[in-house]
């Protein structure tokens, strides 16, 4: 509480890092077995458990899993790496460190705020969102009191997603538009002209083909029922095992909300060639 308004921590050792806070968020997460340790395995929600194995995944055990998350946020890779140290160094002796996931989004200042990110495939990522503060956005991200102390919690999938972007650099602009469903110059669905129109999947062009390839990324993605929505936020990274994906996605039951749209995606997207998933975990973030 104390980083996020520019205070140093208590025993702070480099109180100056703590001056600008740069828009700092730290949000908590807790592993299946937290709930263990703690003697409340009664407790432990039904979808608080490693994601189902889907055919696409070549996880690696030292991206995945965890028993405490701690994402932390900042316009300042110097405000999120002094948090990161301060945080941290305080439980040494309670806890060891699993891993550590590095993402960026553009700059803070490069693009207007509400710009959609992009990622290092080039494409728009992340346009059909549920609005912030909006009635569909609580009904999908926030727990209404199932069980009773957890309304107002949430629960975070993280998935690190390799891209494998020397093969992708071999298809040309129309064949990485098919396969994404959408247009990379600015995100609008192949049957629209601007990010946010109404993607059409029953268009067909004269040869009666259909526009948007049914095996796209966005035609395998899109909700079958209204359960089938959650909040995504995708941070780039780009490090010495490659580039990719951190896919963040944030809902009230993942069993419910999450897993049958990956089961869709991993069984058939026009994208898997070129991504692997290589990271998975769970978490149930607390009220």
């Amino acid at each position: 509480r104390r980083l996020t308004t520019g205070m140093p921590a208590l025993g702070d050792t480099e109180p100056e890092l703590a001056v600008d806070p740069a828009r700092l968020t730290v949000t908590v997460g807790y592993g299946p077995a937290v709930f263990d340790a703690a003697g409340l395995t009664d407790l432990r929600p039904a979808w608080l458990k490693p994601l189902p194995a889907f055919p696409i995944d070549r996880l690696e055990e030292r991206w995945s899993g965890g028993d405490l998350l701690l994402q932390v946020c900042a316009d300042d890779p110097v405000t999120v790496s002094h948090a990161v140290r301060t945080l941290t160094r305080s439980v040494r002796s309670l806890a060891t460190v699993r891993w550590i996931q590095r993402g960026f989004r553009r700059a803070a200042g490069t693009r207007p705020d509400g710009t959609t990110m992009r990622n290092l495939m080039g494409q728009v990522d992340g346009t059909v969102n549920p609005v912030p503060h909006s009635p569909d956005f609580d009904r999908q991200v926030w727990n209404p009191g199932d069980p009773p102390w957890m309304a107002g919690g949430t629960s975070l999938v993280l998935r690190r997603i390799r891209m494998e972007l020397d093969t992708w650099d071999e298809l040309d602009r129309p064949a990485r538009e098919l396969a994404v469903g959408r247009r990379l110059s600015n995100g609008a669905p192949l049957t629209g002209s601007e990010e946010y129109d109404d993607a059409d999947f029953e268009a067909t062009d004269r040869f009666g083909i259909p526009v948007i390839p049914p095996e796209s990324h966005v035609a395998r993605a899109r909700p079958r029922t209204g359960d089938e929505q959650f909040l995504r936020r995708g941070y780039n990274y780009d490090d010495q095992d490659g580039a990719g994906l951190l896919f963040a996605t944030y809902q009230v039951d993942v069993d419910r909300q999450f897993v049958p749209v990956q089961q869709r995606l991993a069984e058939h997207d026009a994208l898997n060639p070129w991504i692997t998933p290589i990271g998975s975990a769970v978490f149930l973030v607390p009220p």
